[in-house]
């Protein structure tokens, strides 16, 4: 039996018998769900039977608790060889460039022509490749096509009619009908957009540790939150909380379920969750993405989907470095690991996948929209700083208290801005 270690909460440690002398080891560890974890140490296996005599040990998990963990191994210089990580995390582990193994002195090993510059570019900190991406992904809107026919409207198409369709699904569907469900964060993102486009500026500056918001775009940023709450276009946070959790994924909802709640503003990626726990009487549907006349930048949220990065601590570079390369290029690979890490950003498995029919329809056509807003120069890499964890829960914070009524909009807004502000210089 291989050796795997399970790191998920309640899972037992899979016995393994010891490494004979001269056997290599590398270490790798990700987080994710099941089908990602089965695919993967699938990989992994298919990896090792190239590779005589070495074994991967998988450390995986969930995603709670996965990058506490990974900052204690870092400190400690104990990280895996391999490891998954958040784009964003780029800019906590390695802010001069130097948190991680520069792929650059292993590009022979990398087949990096299977990558656009601009995904490359991605993982770049300080001159120095620190990560490659597994697949690209950004936000857009799911609707319910069905709920909408109920309600007597088309599918919105501007902001104008997403911001009207709350009044008409409360009077035809009922008080319990939304039109747009979504966890907090998701409002903050959808809700920066709409910013984004009026005002030509997301909440963070790209390039500098500010807020790059005026103080009039900020309030028109809190102002906006609450004109969705108080048109009856989300769901409200309290009453997501008082039904099993503020943060409990829509397709847990029952009100998602049956059609009460009809639109999502989600990842690309998770299309099919999303779509999974539908009745058969709902008919999941991708929106156009809503953008005010003259805006230049769309302001969809998009980065890396995950990356991977080797360890600046490892002592078998070249290895993981051909560990990696497998992983994200390998046609092998690709089958098996299927959509597990979203599209594949590298050309090969994509088109593999591709002729293959393993990409579905609507997954496509996401793909493709996002696609095209990229390649019009519609979307741009957010700074990494604004999904620092720290600035996360700040705007969590400040957002909750306008949900729950607690604070004034113009308090809200200032909030945003100077206490952002001094937040940003210290997280830099």
């Amino acid at each position: 039996m291989r050796r795997r270690t399970l790191l998920a909460a309640g899972a037992a440690t899979l016995a393994a018998p010891a490494l004979a002398a001269g056997e290599r080891v590398l270490r790798f560890s990700w987080w994710g769900g099941a089908s990602r974890h089965e695919a993967t140490l699938k990989a992994i296996a298919a990896f090792e039977r190239r590779h005589p005599g070495l074994k991967v040990k998988a450390e995986y998990m969930g995603f709670t608790g996965y990058l506490e963990r990974l900052t204690t191994q870092i400190a400690g210089r104990a990280e895996p060889d391999l490891m998954q990580i958040n784009w964003a995390w780029l800019a906590m582990f390695s802010k001069r460039g130097n948190g991680f193994t520069d792929l650059n002195a292993h590009k022979a090993l990398l087949s990096l022509d299977q990558f656009s510059a601009e995904d490359l570019q991605s993982g770049v900190v300080a001159g120095k490749l620190n990560a490659m991406p597994t697949s690209y992904t950004a936000r857009i809107f799911l609707w319910n096509a069905a709920s909408f026919a109920r309600a007597g409207l088309p599918l919105p198409r501007t902001w104008d009619e997403l911001f009207a369709s709350g009044a008409v699904f409360k009077r035809q569907l009922g008080e319990r009908a939304f039109p747009l469900d979504g966890e907090l964060y998701d409002m903050i993102l959808l809700t920066q957009a709409y910013i984004h486009q009026k005002h030509g500026t997301p909440y963070v500056d790209a390039k500098t540790p500010r807020v790059a918001m005026s103080d009039a775009a900020a309030l028109e940023w809190v102002q906006t939150y609450r004109r969705l709450v108080d048109g009856h276009v989300c769901t409200p946070l309290p009453l997501r909380a008082s039904l099993g959790g503020a943060e409990r994924p829509t397709e847990q909802q029952p009100d998602w379920v049956n059609g009460h709640w009809a639109g999502n503003y989600t990842w690309d990626s998770v299309i099919g969750l999303r779509g999974s726990t539908m009745n058969q009487a709902q008919k999941l549907a991708l929106g156009d993405f809503p953008t005010l006349p003259g805006a230049t930048d769309s302001g969809m949220f998009g980065r890396p989907t995950v990356m991977f990065a080797v360890g600046r601590n490892t002592k078998q570079p070249e290895l993981t470095a051909q560990l990696l390369n497998f992983l994200l290029t390998d046609e092998e690979a690709a089958r098996i690991l299927g959509r597990t890490r979203g599209a594949p950003a590298a050309k090969a498995p994509f088109e593999a996948l591709l002729k293959a029919g393993k990409l579905p329809p609507l997954e496509l056509q996401a793909f493709e929209q996002i696609q095209a807003q990229k390649k019009a120069g519609r979307i741009s890499l957010p700074a990494p700083l604004f999904e620092h964890a720290r600035l996360n829960k700040f705007m969590r914070e400040v957002f909750e208290t306008v949900a729950y009524r607690k604070t004034s909009d113009a308090d809200a807004a200032a909030r945003l801005v100077k206490e952002g502000n001094a937040l940003l210089q210290r997280i830099k």
